[in-house]
């Protein structure tokens, strides 16, 4: 090949025609990129904001339905109102109340197993699997899981692989949330007072507006649920607004899923719970002692503690649990604030995911489609 001036020009022009030519391929395929990141954006948008997600966690003085600032459902009024709506106010607590809207007491096994599956696979779509293989494990085996769990601990929905289990837990584990529910002690107790002692709701009641009576072999045992299964209840929600508002201020209480509960439980002098299962492991039942006579005490998977006013006491109820109350009636009842808050070990995605797969309702319309 002979060097020349025309030759080194010829090849300096082609070579800046080739860049040109890239530079403008190069445009082509980031304006692509671009627009096929506007079109993602949209659609998970779009999804987010018809997502049956419910219950986004609100704080201070919002008021949505006219309860004060919290986690209010969004069709929690609709749930209100229809053919079961004086049911859940009137059903409000019992792990076997038989009624049609009780997660617990609907059917299960490998139906619910496979709507189990079902949800998980929405989420996935919608969201993403990253950080899902424990909630992935668990949805695939859950029959396993539940019918070989030792009879210590046997939760009766779901079963989360690889959580560190004990009948209690250390205070610490949740130490937010429980120096403010021992902070909040004299506020919760005085509202316990006001509506524990309100006339009858009716004749021939001798229940007080918003209470539960359970069943139980001896005794009684009532429930004042502001939050039952993942549904705030308005009309208790009313009458309590400090409480509700010590709810909003907790960072691990269980709002959004069927697993969420928040409620005054007494038990009279003499009353026994039974021996029980709680539906999952993901969670830790929270006491606040407000009344604590004698001889009253919990007893979970085999290992006894006693509560204390003004303190909480930290249990996971998948374990095989009961309570008593062994006083006389000049002891007067027991009486403790209860709130479901996640295991310390549940992932911020895996709560995510559990939120969504066990939205109130959820897998009762997956079972319907």
């Amino acid at each position: 090949m002979e060097w020349s001036l025309e030759s080194v020009r010829e090849m300096v022009a082609g070579g800046m025609q080739s860049i040109r030519e890239c530079e403008i391929c190069a445009f082509a395929i980031a304006m692509c990129v671009l627009l096929l990141f506007m079109w993602y954006c949209y659609r998970v948008g779009r999804e987010h904001g018809s997502s049956p997600l419910r219950g986004r966690y609100l704080t201070g003085p919002s008021r949505i339905g006219g309860v004060v600032g919290g986690f209010m459902s969004s069709d929690c009024r609709g749930r209100g109102k229809g053919k079961h709506g004086s049911m859940l106010e009137e059903q409000n607590g019992f792990a076997f109340c038989q009624s049609s809207e009780c997660f617990r007491c609907t059917s299960a096994g490998e139906s619910l197993n496979q709507r189990l599956y079902h949800s998980l696979q929405d989420y996935a779509k919608r969201y993403t699997w990253s950080g899902m293989g424990r909630v992935h494990k668990g949805v695939r085996d859950q029959g396993r899981y539940l019918n070989s769990r030792p009879t210590i601990q046997r939760p009766e929905v779901f079963f989360l692989p690889d959580l560190p289990s004990a009948p209690f837990f250390s205070r610490e584990v949740q130490r937010h949330d429980v120096e403010l529910l021992e902070q909040s002690f004299p506020a919760l107790l005085a509202e316990f007072e006001s509506i524990y002692h309100q006339p009858p709701a009716r004749s021939g009641s001798s229940l007080p507006p918003g209470w539960k009576a359970n069943n139980t072999p001896r005794g009684q045992w009532w429930t004042y649920y502001l939050v039952n299964q993942g549904t705030p209840l308005v009309l208790n929600v009313r009458r309590c607004p400090r409480a509700w508002r010590v709810l909003g201020q907790l960072r691990t209480f269980i709002a959004n899923n069927v697993f969420g509960n928040a409620c005054f439980s007494v038990l009279t002098p003499g009353a026994l719970i039974t021996e029980h299962y709680g539906p999952t492991n993901v969670r830790l039942r929270c006491h606040l002692g407000l009344r604590v006579p004698p001889s009253c005490e919990l007893v979970v998977g085999g290992e006894p503690q006693c509560w204390s006013e003004g303190s909480c006491l930290l249990f996971d109820d998948s374990f095989l649990h009961r309570a008593f109350h062994e006083g006389g009636a000049e002891d007067g009842p027991r009486v403790v604030f209860m709130v479901d808050l996640w295991h310390p070990n549940v992932a911020a995605a895996e709560r995510q995911a559990l939120d969504y797969i066990f939205t109130p309702g959820r897998l009762e319309e997956k079972e319907g489609k």
